[in-house]
């Protein structure tokens, strides 16, 4: 019996597979009266208030259009999966929740969740998806998640500090963004200390994935064993420490005193970031003072790349109420419930036609985050995450600092993660 990384309760989620497995548990739903409404209980985690009241009113659409159906939704502020995979065990799972891309391979490997393609009809266009994203959910040929939207990574830059350094554009390549955060840095010489960075880095894996891939590195094996210690690997990751290191036009939130890479380029901290969608209204909202522009992450060894974050809407395999969350989950990533949620730009739409209604393929802002999820590199890392993500972001951050060299610190990271998979495996 496999155990869970995450915590008690994810080990009792396998657990429950082979008990689940053994139940005979019917899948219609129990037959209503005229006046009688099947309530499907949807939850999510935090967002802003304004994201919140957007999604109420998408959830009111879905109920004119389907009187029979009453939505309630739940959001859950804390330790989302946890909950999620606490209340899966005890029956108590709600009929349709998000999962994210990064979740995915493991839950999709317990038998808990319902696989959609029996739902899924032609009208339902699912060629329509990008493909990078639909294909986070999928397991052993089965569909077990409708991606409802993401975000790319793209080049943020500050148009004044630009300006004042003599540069027209963007960055096309790595070696191009070292070469102007050098020129970006400038310097307080009365008190002997840099003002403002060319760069913003940041650290995590998350951020780090598509510079492993451009070497042809992988961050697991097709066992989900880590592999990010290779050599190919790191060339990739020492990039960003000789910058930090060497240049010394890169830092880091911590170093600044700041919280994310959108804080510090907001505050002027840094003249570019890579950061994703979200940052935008961010930016916009907090800072409205600041001129700033995207373009596509410059190109690593020749090759372009960004990564692709996304989330998608599952069905609780012992729902009592299928048809209704699927048509809940149907209206949600279909065209109209689709366009309705991401048209206030807080995410992108996973429908290629509904990006093309909304005109974000030629938003200035947002076309370079568009453009990069035709060769983004999905964020997802195996069955146990937890494993991989944590060891890797603490042994990085220590190379960073120059307690160890990049390849002590990732044969370090590897050997910890692999570990404690093989622990999770036996």
């Amino acid at each position: 019996m496999k155990k869970s990384l995450f915590s008690f309760s994810i080990a009792l989620v396998a657990i429950a597979v082979t008990i689940i497995g053994c139940q005979n548990i019917f899948i219609n739903s129990t037959p209503q009266t005229n006046s009688e409404k099947v309530t499907v209980k949807l939850s999510g985690w935090g967002a802003s208030p304004t994201e919140q009241k957007l999604l109420k009113q998408v959830l009111q659409g879905f109920e004119t259009g389907n009187p029979g159906i009453k939505v309630k939704y739940e959001e859950i502020s804390d330790q989302y999966m946890d909950v999620i995979k606490t209340r899966l065990i005890g029956d108590a799972a709600p009929d349709v929740f998000y999962l994210d891309g990064l979740e995915a391979p493991f839950l999709m490997s317990q038998n808990v969740l319902e696989p959609l393609n029996g739902y899924i009809t032609p009208e339902f266009d699912l060629s329509d998806f990008q493909p990078v994203l639909l294909n986070s959910f999928k397991y052993n040929d089965r569909i077990y998640g409708l991606p409802k939207d993401y975000s790319t990574l793209a080049l943020f830059y500050n148009l004044k500090a630009f300006t004042e350094a003599g540069l027209e554009k963007p960055p096309a390549t790595w070696d191009e963004l070292r070469l102007y955060s050098r020129k970006l840095t400038t310097y307080d010489n009365k008190n002997n200390k840099i003002k403002r960075y060319g760069f913003g880095e940041t650290l995590e894996l998350a951020r780090q994935a598509y510079k492993i891939k451009a070497f042809d590195g992988r961050i697991v094996d097709k066992s989900g064993n880590a592999v990010f210690a290779s050599q190919s690997g790191l060339k990739g990751l020492q990039l960003v420490v000789d910058q930090y290191i060497r240049d010394r036009s890169s830092v880091q939130k911590t170093d600044v005193g700041t919280n994310s890479g959108s804080e510090m380029f907001g505050q002027g901290k840094v003249a570019m970031a890579i950061e994703g969608n979200w940052a935008i209204p961010y930016l916009q909202e907090t800072y409205p003072q600041l001129k700033f522009a995207t373009a596509e992450v410059p190109r690593i060894n020749g090759k372009a790349g960004t990564m692709a974050f996304t989330v998608a809407y599952v069905m609780n395999k012992q729902t009592k109420h299928k048809p209704e969350a699927w048509k809940l989950i149907s209206y949600l990533t279909g065209k109209e419930g689709m366009k309705k949620w991401t048209s206030k730009g807080f995410a992108l739409p996973s429908r290629k036609s509904v990006a093309q209604k909304l005109g974000y393929e030629q938003d200035p802002l947002r076309s370079a985050l568009v453009a990069g999820v035709n060769y983004a590199t999905p964020w997802e890392v195996g069955k146990y995450p937890a494993a991989i993500v944590n060891s890797f972001d603490n042994q990085f951050l220590s190379a960073m600092l120059g307690e160890q060299s990049l390849e002590q610190a990732m044969v370090r990271a590897q050997n910890t993660a692999n570990k404690q998979i093989q622990m999770m495996e036996y």
